[in-house]
């Protein structure tokens, strides 16, 4: 009978492990069906779809399904053939559960991967902007460490941990680091203002409020990186960079304006100055290629100055490069017109007025330095008031008197 039973024991775990190996085999055949046969049938008929994100979706949750497939049939291939104690048997159900959860971390994270790259490969090209080549990276990134920290806060409540208090300490943390990197997140969210704004681009040639000025290399979440006309590197932080007043040489149009203001002498000829300066600013609008020949060439007087009479004239450069030469050319041909025309650009002059018997030549007699008071000097100063009154028997008495144009204030005669 003893060796009946030892006979029927050893059939039943012999026929367990039958069953379990059996069990295994047929979930191992089923993911391997399910991923090399089924899987290209459904990326097949994705195809004729209008889009490819289901069959990247569709491709992005191969392998995990694969591998649940797998892991169900070893869990059965555990659970059904055999007498598992109580404590045991939640062990088993609680790593099954602790695998299904990393798992579903893992199939999200593809998901997002997989979307986020369908959208920068198809979608991105075709805006005018590069503003979702910069958010997409970002989000998916955010995404990500979202499905993550979820994953790692269900994987603890499983293993029996509170979370309660965690949360709580997270929010107070977050908060704490929240303060220690506002600087930094300050830079991040002006960040994204300068980029969803479109105020600049990289190769715009900017100017800060401050005055510095350059071209733009690159706008980043945390700076926006300028390079000078000294070929140097300013990085200037997006949270400075979002409240300072930028003046943007490309927008609303590449093209510039040239303002050149000029005087010529009261002498001239009002109206034939206007005509030259329209013949030489027709000249070039049709002869050079910076300028912009539809704009048209524009001319004003402006006042009339202290040497000249002021004017200016008023064309428009293709770029801003363009402008420098083209403004060249403009006071190099306008110098030479009124040059050829007798025309004179004054210096700065000034009219003197003389009083009545005063010139730029001599002065009257009473006032001229020989007959002048004599220079005090140091020892002077320190003798008595009484040589002092003889000295100034020296001035005439109209200088004395203090009558006379120009009349020398002299020493306190008393």
């Amino acid at each position: 009978m003893a060796g009946l039973l030892e006979n029927l024991g050893l059939n039943s775990i012999l026929g367990a492990y039958a069953a379990s190996a059996a069990i295994v085999v047929a979930g191992l055949l089923l993911a391997v069906i399910f991923s090399k046969a089924v899987f290209p049938v459904v990326i097949r008929l994705t195809q004729l779809s209008p889009t490819n994100l289901d069959s990247r979706l569709i491709t992005s949750v191969r392998a995990p399904v694969t591998l649940s497939i797998f892991l169900i049939g070893a869990y059965l291939a555990i659970v059904l053939p055999w007498q598992i104690p109580e404590f045991r048997l939640l062990l088993i159900n609680l790593a099954g559960r602790l695998a299904g959860i990393a798992i579903g971390a893992w199939a999200l994270v593809k998901v997002i991967s997989a979307v986020s790259t369908w959208y920068t490969d198809e979608i991105a090209d075709r805006t005018e902007s590069d503003l979702d080549n910069r958010l997409i990276p970002l989000g998916r990134r955010l995404a990500i460490g979202v499905v993550l920290g979820m994953s790692g806060l269900l994987v603890m409540d499983q293993l029996d941990v509170n979370i309660s208090p965690l949360i709580a300490g997270l929010g107070l943390g977050g908060l704490a680091v929240a303060l220690a990197l506002q600087p930094t997140l300050a830079n991040v969210f002006a960040g994204t203002y300068v980029m969803t704004e479109g105020v600049v681009t990289p190769g715009d040639y900017i100017e800060l409020e401050n005055g510095v000025a350059g071209y733009v290399m690159d706008v980043s979440w945390r700076s926006t990186r300028l390079r000078t006309w000294h070929n140097n590197l300013v990085v200037i932080p997006n949270a400075k960079f979002a409240e300072t007043i930028i003046t943007n040489y490309q927008e609303p149009q590449p093209a510039v304006n040239v303002f050149l203001p000029c005087g010529v002498s009261y002498d001239s000829d009002l109206r034939l100055v206007e005509q030259i300066c329209q013949e030489v600013m027709d000249k070039l609008l049709d002869t050079d290629p910076d300028a912009v020949k539809e704009y048209g060439g524009w001319f004003g007087f402006e006042s009339f100055g202290e040497s000249n009479v002021e004017f200016w004239l008023f064309i428009q450069a293709r770029n801003r490069l363009a402008s420098f030469p083209l403004r060249t050319r403009l006071m190099q041909d306008l110098h030479r017109r009124l040059l050829e025309e007798g025309i004179v650009i004054n210096y700065p002059v000034r009219t003197l007025q003389f009083p009545p018997g005063w010139s730029p030549n001599g002065m009257p007699e009473e006032v001229r330095p020989e007959t002048a008071a004599p220079r005090v000097n140091r020892r002077q100063r320190r003798e008595p008031r009484s040589a002092m009154r003889r000295d100034a028997r020296a001035f005439p008495q109209s200088a004395r008197d203090g009558d006379g144009p120009g009349a020398p204030a002299g020493p306190d005669l008393g």
